[in-house]
């Protein structure tokens, strides 16, 4: 079975806003990628949560509108593998303001991919306690 592909049209449909994007991990598409493998899907989730807080902080350092494009392109890019569309969804966002975002704007969004970093890692982590 193919797993779906995770687009920016995607997360504004009714059937993907209102059963994924509701949790902060969509565990359901994780396991279509590591097909069911719990040892698997634990080691995916936990190198995207180790990985999280330095992508961020390469946001929060970036000099340049390359930099800042790379690091929130990453981030799009393993939030959608795993299937945390709500950070996909912010680093989308943070990745459109390279090159026009001003200081409020780029502080704004990393403060809200903070805020949801944090809700996914508490989330995994509640989830991997009810194994």
């Amino acid at each position: 079975m193919d797993a779906p592909q995770a687009r920016s049209s995607d997360l504004r449909s009714p059937v993907l806003r209102d059963a994924a994007v509701d949790k902060p991990v969509d565990l359901e598409h994780l396991r279509r990628y590591t097909l069911g493998d719990k040892a698997l899907e634990d080691e995916v989730l936990g190198l995207f949560l180790a990985q999280l807080p330095v992508t961020i902080a390469s946001l929060r350092t970036a000099t340049t509108p390359r930099d800042w494009k790379i690091a929130a392109h990453a981030l799009k890019g393993s939030s959608r593998a795993v299937g945390a569309w709500r950070i996909a969804s912010l680093a989308q966002e943070a990745e459109a303001l390279a090159g026009h975002g001003e200081p409020d704007a780029c502080s704004e969004a990393i403060a809200k991919l903070e805020a949801a970093a944090s809700e996914a890692s508490i989330f995994v982590q509640n989830c991997a306690d009810r194994r």
